[in-house]
């Protein structure tokens, strides 16, 4: 029995969250299952179906399994986790293995689908919001039709308006369009500590009998390595499910190179069984291109690189030609293939231009909410004005699912700007706010002709007016002077109280760093910064009056915090009152978090939208048209995504997201040795004494606000606030922002984007022809000029320490050592 496991299985009941071990399944009658270890996750669904009772005819859609985790005294608490694909399933046989010592089975809970009955009732449920939230429906039907009628007259209405474009489309979109990293999506904390290490260390580089992989796919990645590293090849004689065999290309004429890999069923793992030792084979890599390897043969052969990655280096080309002609081509042609490549995948640069009108009055179509915004020039030929075409000067765009979005997002904007990379030039402006578990959620985009005050007053002026409607909202951008003089000439709609603009305390420290070039001073001018402290202060700023109340609250906090802050400004004055004058030129406000009203969220930098700008850096060196559908099929898959997570996880009955709940748990358990007094049990006023510090904070719960700070930055409950509820008998949820709520976070995600289907349904295109600014055309030749300029920070961010070639010691060069003789040094030691 040592092969099979048991299951007891719980359907048709209850998850029970807060109990005193855990999380616990409950229902009617669990059924036991006993299967062996190689059965498959959909082989696993199959049996569950078939077990469980035979009315049931739906399908598994959900599985989650129960698991222990060890906490203090001895003493287990049970979480619960999702069996979603194969390697998850393998990681619950795993967890099982290890404590099957105390546990003979495996507790799992699964979900059956809906059947088309309970469909109809939950959509009905759905829709049935308040006015506002049922702007999400995009038809409108009349009162006196039946909505069967009218779904079935405007399909016949699509199908009657049919047109071609003038440059055909591909139906299918590449892969590139909706290859969404949600990994990249995320800010970059502390990545010095993450192990990016996924394949096994090779000693000497090479690989060793027993040397264990993950999966198969990373036995091919760490071959396709060697061989490139090496300048040798292989051949794949046997690639099965379970086994990978491979030999040299010159197996048998000089070289006895093989290896055999197998699949471990036991282990979970692949493992090699037979390797016959390094190459003895010789390779002459020839340095001339063959006659008949032209452009066209290449382009070909690269697609599927170029449809994955776009931006694919020129280099990588030309050793993708080499690993698979065995010729060196040349890097002219290697980036001639590369471009034939793009336009034959993406389309043309003109063609492109033309037919992005075309398909945004498609998207429209589709999406009638959806917000497109052109500003064009009139065309000229020599002097005379060219009828029926327009220059595309910018184009604003926004999809409906985003628009809504914002709505249930945190109230916090950041914005920021991108150079384009392709054959015209421009700018690609980002707008991206955040939801209840920290996911990035784009919500506008913009084409302009480059970061100027135009061109942002441009973006912002459309975004305030079409997405970001509501007031009390954060914006967090760069110092540059065009978004400063764009939000000056806006009217009052980015300035308070209506929003709240707000400086990238990196950008701040690197404007620093660029005046004075004093680096160790850098870090003092972010902990300015960063000192966590939301209150009050004597002299009240427009921010202070609209969050603070004065009149409930103790000072010990806000002395505190001003002692904390005076002492780091007063170090940096030390070091030179330039300094201090120049910091002085900035508003507070706008770069402490201590006296940013709470309109931060705790965001000190623009990481978010830097990281859509990373997801988006393939796309821009692509033609237009390519570009904003990048956009639109990576939104997409985004929203399906979360949007299936979190119907998962309401499914579970989880109450907050998945990243609060961990915050919430950590600072409960926190929670412990402090001692609370209470001062106004009606309006909840409580002062803490953490033990044994003997330090004091003054809590108040109706307006939310703890000294420590961080009740005001996260807006969930610290463990002061945990202390006070627990001692007082008070409910701590109801301090919990809704934002952090899966019902919130469900409601980010509710609206959908709709298929754009075959070009000859869209709509008849009635406007102009719109071409490329023949103004921002790169007519230089070679590659285009790097745009991203390293700063000091950057550079001294970089930079390894220097370090002696002479005697190894960090902290000089060979030129200084000490060790070096000659009268060249006058350093150096006679001896």
């Amino acid at each position: 029995m040592d092969d099979r496991v048991r299951l007891k299985v719980y359907y048709h009941g209850q998850i029970l969250l807060q109990t005193s071990e855990g999380v616990k399944l409950v229902c009617e009658n669990p059924l036991d299952i006993i299967i062996p270890f190689t059965l498959s996750f959909e082989e696993l669904k199959g049996v569950i179906s078939e077990k469980i009772d035979s009315q049931i005819s739906s399908r598994v859609s959900c599985v989650l399994y129960r698991y222990h985790v060890p906490v203090f005294g001895g003493f287990v608490q049970f979480q619960t986790k999702y069996v979603t694909d194969e390697a998850s399933m393998q990681e619950m046989f795993s967890v099982y293995l290890e404590s099957r010592s105390r546990i003979s089975f495996i507790e799992l809970y699964v979900e059956f689908e809906q059947s088309a009955v309970d469909r109809d009732i939950e959509l009905e449920d759905y829709n049935s919001d308040s006015e506002e939230e049922f702007e999400s429906n995009y038809e409108v039907v009349d009162p006196g039709v039946d909505e069967d009628q009218a779904d079935e007259a405007m399909v016949a209405d699509v199908a009657d308006v049919a047109n071609a474009l003038a440059n055909q489309q591909p139906l299918v979109e590449p892969s590139f369009m909706r290859s969404l990293d949600l990994e990249a999506m995320h800010e970059p904390k502390f990545p010095q500590y993450v192990n990016a290490a996924e394949l096994p260390l090779m000693p000497d580089g090479e690989f060793t009998v027993g040397m264990e992989f993950s999966s198969r796919e990373a036995v091919i990645k760490a071959m396709k390595d060697y061989t490139i590293r090496r300048g040798v090849d292989y051949r794949v004689y046997e690639s099965e499910p379970t086994t990978f065999y491979a030999k040299c290309t010159q197996y048998g004429v000089g070289c006895d190179w093989l290896i055999r890999v197998t699949k471990m069923s036991r282990k979970f793992c692949w493992e090699i069984k037979r390797y016959n030792g390094s190459h003895t084979c010789t390779r002459a890599t020839i340095s001339q291109d063959h006659s008949k390897l032209d452009s066209n043969t290449v382009a070909e052969a690269i697609k599927p690189l170029v449809e994955v990655d776009p931006s694919i280096r020129v280099k990588s080309v030309i050793a993708e030609v080499q690993a698979k002609f065995n010729y060196t081509t040349s890097y002219h042609k290697a980036w001639l293939t590369k471009q034939k490549a793009v336009e034959s995948i993406f389309g043309g640069w003109e063609a492109s231009y033309e037919a992005l009108p075309i398909w945004f009055e498609a998207t429209c179509h589709k999406e009638p909410s959806a917000v497109v915004h052109f500003e064009t020039m009139p065309a000229y030929q020599g002097d005379d004005l060219v009828p029926n075409i327009r220059v595309l000067y910018r184009v604003f765009w926004s999809y409906y699912p985003c628009i809504r979005a914002f709505r249930h997002c945190k109230p916090i904007v950041q914005i920021d700007g991108t150079y384009l990379y392709g054959k015209y030039k421009g700018c690609l402006l980002v707008a991206v706010s955040q939801d209840g578990n920290n996911n990035i959620v784009p919500i506008a985009f913009a084409i302009v002709e480059g970061e100027t005050s135009e061109a942002w007053h441009f973006f912002l002026s459309n975004l305030r007016q079409h997405v970001v409607t509501r007031d009390g909202v954060g914006l967090i951008s760069d110092r540059h002077d065009s978004i400063r003089a764009a939000i000056a000439r806006s009217n009052g709609a980015w300035s308070p109280p209506r929003a709240f603009h707000m400086f990238c305390i990196r950008h701040i420290e690197s404007n620093f760093l660029r005046k004075f070039k004093a680096s160790y001073l850098q870090k003092l001018i972010v902990n300015i910064g960063m000192i966590v402290m939301i209150t009050f202060t004597p002299e009240l700023s427009y921010y202070d009056e609209l969050f603070l109340n004065v009149g409930l609250f103790d000072l010990t906090g806000y002395s505190r915090t001003v002692r904390e802050y005076e002492t780091r400004y007063q170090r940096l004055r030390e070091r030179g009152e330039a300094y201090t004058n120049w910091l002085d030129r900035i508003p507070r406000e706008q770069y402490a978090l201590a006296f940013d009203g709470g309109y931060r969220w705790g965001h000190m930098t623009t990481n978010l939208v830097e990281c859509i700008n990373s997801v988006l850096k393939g796309a821009r060196n692509l033609p237009v048209t390519a570009l904003v559908k990048a956009t639109f099929y990576r939104l997409n898959e985004l929203f399906t995504r979360k949007r299936a997570e979190a119907k998962a996880r309401i499914n579970a009955r989880h109450v907050f997201s998945e990243l609060v709940t961990s915050k919430l748990h950590a600072n409960q358990r926190a929670a412990g040795n402090i001692q609370v007094s209470c001062f106004d049990r009606q309006n909840e006023v409580f002062e803490v004494r953490e033990c044994p510090s003997g330090v004091e904070y003054a809590v108040d719960l109706r307006c939310q606000r703890c000294d420590c700070g961080e009740f005001q930055v996260d807006r969930v409950p610290c463990r002061h606030v945990f202390t006070c509820c627990a001692n007082q008998r008070l409910d701590w949820q109801l301090y919990v922002h809704d934002v952090y709520k899966m019902d919130q976070v469900r409601r980010v995600y509710r609206a959908g984007f709709r298929p754009l289907g075959n070009p000859t349904t869209w709509p008849v295109y009635h406007g102009p022809r719109f071409v490329g600014n023949p103004f921002l055309r790169r007519v230089s030749k070679g590659r285009p000029r790097m745009t991203r300029f390293l700063n000091e920070m950057d550079t001294r961010m970089l930079r390894a320490p220097r370090r002696c070639k002479q005697c190894g010691v960090e902290g000089h060069s060979r030129s200084r050592c000490h060790q070096r003789g000659g009268a060249g040094n006058p350093d150096a030691t006679t001896q």
